[in-house]
């Protein structure tokens, strides 16, 4: 397949890109939170095609993108109370609710369940790119699957040149991780997976949110998932990941220590860190001051560490901040849950 790769954005491309999707075609677009990869959710069979470009499990759930709060009606069959105050808050942004959703949104969709997720992003391209089509979108983020999704066009074009229509490049990603997903049709709204709205800022107007005991743990082999990212590994560079966790002078430690023997083994080993040590790191990476930096730079410093042949990589998480859980999440999805507690 030959993958247009549009740079020059305006109302003419953007016009012919709402045709491709509409027709049924797949189109990586930029937002807020990571590139997504698009087809109309109405029509099931551009729905399996983005399936079978990421090579990705079809009991794995989409999002269902829309340009306006408005426009929900025409996803959901019914928007509880405080599904209405959590978005009036918090968008266009980087948050999807969960509700039950209009029979014509493909079953493919949804993975044959009956409830759909649904975003409204903020990022001006992506809105466009939803009005152009006229259809909502459906839209995992566009990379391979179970690699680290992507923040910048040249990661889109890595994964999917020759296998989607179209891919629009609209600069870098300016959050870095996918958006937080709450399930409105649970007894209490539950945060099935944390992103760029925190738990504490949901809290601000739905108090009794809860936090799924997934988010850090993959469900069960044959258990449906509710969302993207709860069932398989995802986010996972070549390299062999681990996670450090613990404070800043015992993870430190730690790292070094795992450093000098991963070397001495031969090995090509990475460093993400939050400290301004050395390690003796092949390739040692800043994964910024606070989890809200980590964020914007983890799923780019992954994949850099995979440009350089890096064989084994460990991420230092020693800071505990509200865009932690966000941040952990990524990580131990990675890592395939292979973490290292220091203890304190």
């Amino acid at each position: 397949m030959n993958t247009v790769i549009l740079r020059e954005i305006n109302n003419e491309t953007m016009a012919e890109m709402g045709r491709i999707i509409r027709n049924g075609g797949l189109v990586s677009f930029p937002t807020e939170t990571v590139y997504g990869l698009g087809a109309n959710a109405c029509d099931d069979t551009a729905v399996q095609s983005i399936y079978a470009a990421k090579g990705r499990p079809s009991d794995n759930p989409l999002i269902v993108h829309i340009a306006d709060v408005a426009d929900i009606g025409t996803v959901a069959r019914e928007v509880p109370e405080n599904a209405k105050k959590i978005l009036e808050k918090f968008a266009p942004g980087p948050i999807t609710v969960i509700l039950k959703k209009q029979p014509y949104i493909s079953n493919t969709v949804t993975a044959g369940l009956d409830t759909v997720a649904i975003r409204i992003p903020s990022h001006p391209i992506a809105r466009a790119l939803i009005r152009a089509a006229g259809v909502p979108i459906a839209a995992p983020s566009s990379n391979l699957s179970g690699k680290p999704s992507p923040t910048k066009a040249e990661h889109v074009i890595h994964d999917m040149n020759g296998r989607i229509d179209a891919i629009i490049c609209g600069g870098e990603s300016n959050i870095g991780v996918e958006s937080t997903i709450v399930d409105m049709t649970a007894e209490r709204p539950t945060v099935l997976r944390p992103g760029g709205i925190t738990l504490e800022d949901l809290r601000t107007v739905c108090p009794d949110v809860a936090a799924d005991s997934h988010i850090l743990q993959s469900v069960a082999e044959g258990e449906q998932p509710k969302c993207p990212g709860m069932k398989y590994k995802h986010y996972a560079p070549d390299a062999d990941v681990t996670v450090v966790e613990g404070s800043r002078e015992s993870t430190e430690k730690k790292i070094s220590e795992l450093v000098a023997k991963a070397k001495a083994d031969g090995k090509k080993v990475g460093v993400l860190a939050m400290s301004d040590i050395d390690f003796g790191a092949d390739l040692k990476l800043s994964s910024g001051k606070n989890n809200k930096e980590f964020a914007n730079r983890l799923f780019d410093a992954l994949r850099e560490f995979d440009n350089q042949k890096i064989s084994v990589v460990y991420a230092q998480f020693c800071i505990q901040d509200g865009y932690g859980l966000a941040v952990k999440n990524r990580l131990y999805k990675s890592a395939g849950n292979k973490i290292i507690y220091t203890g304190d």
